[in-house]
């Protein structure tokens, strides 16, 4: 239920606090007064969609906020999303809107948390339902009497149409690999062949290491430049040790380097360390210069080892052509391994994947035969239940008949649902959508919410216009209707007919006042002065102040007349609302 809504700055409303009762609220006005901007604000702050108009000129955000009284099933709902509800049973929802720097960008808040629209869609499904203008076009829509009639028939048949859902899939999922099978024979045995090929020709060329490449081509390298090392590394231990021209070798500098430090280092400690690092650097030329001979002894020219390496370089050069780099070219050569044994192996047969395919068939059809007793049994109930919720809607001889006809199996079932109706006597039942008036329509609507007041979650209905067509002893039923909802449901109703008005436990008049207000930031500069601005306000009416409007709706005036037939409406509201109190 909705106990409180506070609007600032949203369209044209520059602050508003609005508290609500638990029945039935009304809200009247002037066409274009406003009224349906209060509905506007509360389907936003549920997650609705913004745009810059919803922010009031001159203002740089809106904020919206409203309460709501949770039932058990939301609030337990609530816990689960890990947000505790404020005092036991409350949420809080808040949202803000800015328009800044070319951008419009909102937040939402749940009990101070911020929370994604996600979150605030499903809590919106759990706490109020909007029935718009012009909603009763889409009355005629298929898609929307299948899933009402779906609604209607409870859990069981939820059940039912989700396992529709599972066996279709299975159903389309048989048949898909059943034509692939079909189609794909012919692709089958050509890509057969071109596997082989590259089967046959990766596994000749025996790839196993991704560096061996990188790897042959450093051996070729070398066994290109025996001569040069050879004789470089003779050069190097002549250098490091023993050096036959007239030039010392860096051992023998090093050693008497070493002698005379010795020396000194009698006379000076402070050269010891010094001599250690000549020390160690004669041994390590030493042990180089004697590395370096080993080296250049142990190489050898060896042409026909650089020819092998040669020709593996050239055939892993063609493969990495093909393939590209050996890493890939190795994983590409397992995985087209398992493909080719998968094709070999021939996967399932043709008449293994026929028989799938026609056990998936058989089991949608069971499930959807299931499915359609289901909703007989619901049209049946629906029938009969929405006639009597229709004849006190000045529609005593109407006919409603729920059509079920067959059709393709889909993932919704294997029916084809119409809602037939006929509400003068001797005409024949035709499509909801072809025959009623726009009266019709909006009675019709309401006789549904009627009967599924008792299914729905949602604790607060809100109708924007409902009585929109209708007149005069119609929109008398429709008042009663709306009381009637109300016993069990928070209704919030925008309306121009004084006899639902009147049947209103909380009322509320909307209208546009012109008042006079600081210039915003850029009227600033060429005007000093207040200047005029449009705002919506709404005020709760008293008795007296109810009296006056309900004559203003009747007759446009405030006349004598016109308010004796107001305090009509309501002494008859009162005597309404006590009968309908006093039914069990």
């Amino acid at each position: 239920m909705l106990i409180s809504l506070r609007i600032e700055n949203f369209a044209l409303i520059d602050c508003l606090d609005l508290e609500f009762g638990p029945s039935l609220n009304v809200f009247t006005g002037e066409t274009g007064a406003g009224k349906s901007i209060i509905l506007d604000a509360i389907d936003a702050v549920l997650g609705g969609k913004v745009d810059r108009r919803s922010i009031r000129t001159g203002a740089a955000r809106a904020i919206l906020e409203a309460t709501f009284e949770l039932d058990k099933a939301a609030a337990r709902w609530l816990g689960e999303q890990e947000i505790e509800p404020i005092d036991g049973n409350l949420a809080v929802c808040s949202r803000e809107i800015n328009a800044s720097s070319g951008a419009l960008r909102s937040r939402s808040r749940l009990n101070g948390i911020l929370v994604n629209r996600q979150l605030m869609d499903q809590l919106r499904d759990r706490l109020v339902e909007i029935t718009a203008q012009g909603q009763t076009v889409h009355l005629g829509q298929e898609t929307l009497q299948r899933e009402w009639l779906d609604l209607y028939g409870g859990k069981k048949l939820a059940e039912a149409r989700s396992t529709i859902g599972s066996a279709w899939l299975c159903a389309s999922n048989a048949k898909t690999a059943l034509k692939r099978r079909r189609q794909s024979e012919q692709q089958r045995l050509q890509r057969l062949d071109l596997l082989e090929y590259q089967v046959r020709e990766l596994g000749e060329a025996h790839i196993e290491d991704a560096d061996e490449l990188e790897q042959l081509e450093q051996e070729s390298i070398r066994l290109s430049h025996i001569v040069e090392l050879q004789q470089q590394s003779y050069q190097v231990h002549q250098a490091l040790y023993q050096n036959d021209g007239d030039s010392a070798s860096a051992a023998d500098l090093l050693s008497k380097a070493e002698v005379i430090l010795s020396d000194m280092a009698v006379y000076d400690v402070q050269l010891q360390p010094i001599l250690e690092m000549v020390s160690d650097a004669l041994a390590q030329a030493t042990e180089a210069s004697r590395q370096i001979s080993s080296y250049g002894e142990q190489l050898e020219a060896d042409p026909e080892r650089l020819e092998e390496v040669e020709d593996r370089i050239r055939e892993l050069k063609q493969i990495c052509r093909k393939y590209g780099p050996l890493k890939e070219a190795i994983a590409y050569y397992q995985s087209i391994q398992n493909e080719l044994n998968e094709l070999l192996e021939g996967g399932e047969s043709m008449e293994a994947l026929e028989l799938a395919y026609q056990t998936a068939l058989e089991q949608l059809k069971d499930t959807c035969s299931h499915l359609s007793t289901l909703r007989r049994e619901a049209a049946l109930k629906l029938e009969t239940h929405l006639v009597e919720e229709l004849k006190p809607l000045a529609m005593e001889k109407v006919q409603f008949q729920v059509e079920i006809s067959p059709c393709t199996p889909t993932a919704t079932g294997a029916d084809q649902i119409a809602f037939c109706f006929s509400p003068n006597p001797g005409e024949p039942l035709q499509p909801l959508g072809a025959i009623a008036s726009g009266g019709e329509m909006s009675r019709f609507l309401l006789a549904i919410k009627a009967c599924f007041s008792q299914i729905e979650s949602a604790g607060t209905l809100i109708f924007d216009e409902i009585d929109a067509g209708v007149s005069g002893r119609v929109a008398g039923a429709i008042a009663k209707k709306l009381y009637q909802l109300s016993d069990k449901h928070q209704v919030l109703c925008v309306t121009h007919q004084p006899l639902i008005a009147a049947m209103a436990d909380c009322h509320f008049r909307v209208n546009k006042q012109t008042i006079e207000a600081e210039p915003s930031i850029g009227e600033a500069a060429a005007h000093c002065e207040p200047v005029e601005r449009t705002v919506v306000r709404v005020a709760a009416l008293n008795s007296e102040q109810r009296r006056e409007e309900l004559a203003q709706l009747a007759s446009g005036r405030s006349a004598t007349e016109a308010i004796a037939f107001a305090e009509s409406l309501l002494v008859e509201a009162a005597g309404l609302r006590q009968t309908q109190s006093a039914k069990p």
